[in-house]
């Protein structure tokens, strides 16, 4: 700008001039001036764009590196935050095992006692039993199921006299081998025709609904990991089973039928009518125990419930 300020500044002293020679002498001395001031203007000009396309470069490598890093501590925050939650579900997995170890040891019990050795005795019995009640073998088969009652007596007077002879597993073994013998009598007797089909089939429906109950029972209370091995551990007691009243009584009012009808034929009153009333009575306190059963709080009485984490 300053370059043809000087130019038309002068120009007005060129229009003094009526020589033409003389203009152009004068004006050719201005040109190289003119281009010297052309040249500095557009250099300045470039080195203006040069340090702005510079400036620019330098901020886009900074954000690139800036970000680059912001990436990178973000990875590992995230990395760290993964760690620590992996450390923590492993101290938390170590203590679970090592509290589900001591429990162990401290619930396991002693299941070699006198009174759950005589229940193997009664269902081991049974088999043999009603192989001789099928063959009409009623005198061996009486004496038979007087050497399984007094086992049923013994183990549970053994068990209440002695703390040392009580277990748990003794409360579920007792039962089951009671209903064993029952119903080896139960359907060895109605296929001689001594009982009949309908009542024995009300009795073993209710007992294997009694046993199922229990099967599901014992997977409930199994705290995990539920393993089979840890399932048929006999000395891992998770329940206990509380008989009432009434099943107590049927027990005894069964054991009366199944007793009084075997020997029916050793002492010859097959078809009396006091069997047949007993034959209702027995039906009669059968649903009422199985229904005590379905309605008691107290019936299966579970140790330890074990919360998840």
């Amino acid at each position: 700008m300053s370059s043809l300020y000087l130019f038309t500044k002068n120009w007005n002293r060129f229009s003094f001039f009526h020589n033409k020679s003389s203009l152009l002498k004068q004006v050719s001395c201005f040109v190289p001036l003119l281009e010297h001031r052309i040249y500095l203007y557009s250099n300045n000009q470039n080195n203006a764009d040069e340090k702005v396309s510079s400036g620019k470069i330098i901020s886009k490598d900074l954000k690139s590196i800036y970000d680059h890093n912001k990436n990178k501590l973000r990875n590992t925050e995230q990395r760290l935050r993964d760690r620590g939650t992996f450390i923590i579900q492993d101290i938390k997995e170590t203590r679970d095992k090592v509290k589900e170890k001591v429990e162990e040891v401290i619930e396991r019990e002693n299941v070699y006692t006198i009174p759950n050795l005589l229940c193997i005795t009664r269902i081991l019995l049974s088999p043999y039993l009603g192989v001789l009640i099928v063959q009409s073998e009623f005198d061996y088969a009486l004496a038979i199921l007087v050497i399984a009652g007094a086992t049923d007596v013994f183990d549970g007077w053994i068990a209440r006299t002695w703390r040392s002879q009580s277990s748990k597993m003794g409360s579920f073994l007792d039962p089951i081998a009671d209903k064993v013998l029952i119903a080896t009598l139960f359907l060895t007797l109605t296929y001689v025709d001594l009982i009949p089909m309908v009542l024995t089939g009300l009795i073993i429906a209710r007992d294997v609904l009694l046993v199922t109950a229990g099967f599901i029972i014992r997977y409930l209370s199994l705290p995990p990991p539920r393993t089979l091995s840890r399932y048929f551990d006999v000395t891992h007691a998770t329940a206990q089973l509380a008989p009432t009243l009434i099943s107590k009584i049927n027990t005894a009012v069964q054991l009366l039928l199944v007793g009084s009808t075997l020997a029916a034929p050793v002492f010859h009153y097959v078809g009396h009518p006091a069997l047949e009333c007993l034959w209702y009575v027995t039906g009669v306190s059968t649903v009422a125990a199985g229904l005590s059963y379905m309605l008691s709080k107290n019936t299966y009485r579970i140790f330890k419930k074990h919360k998840p984490n």
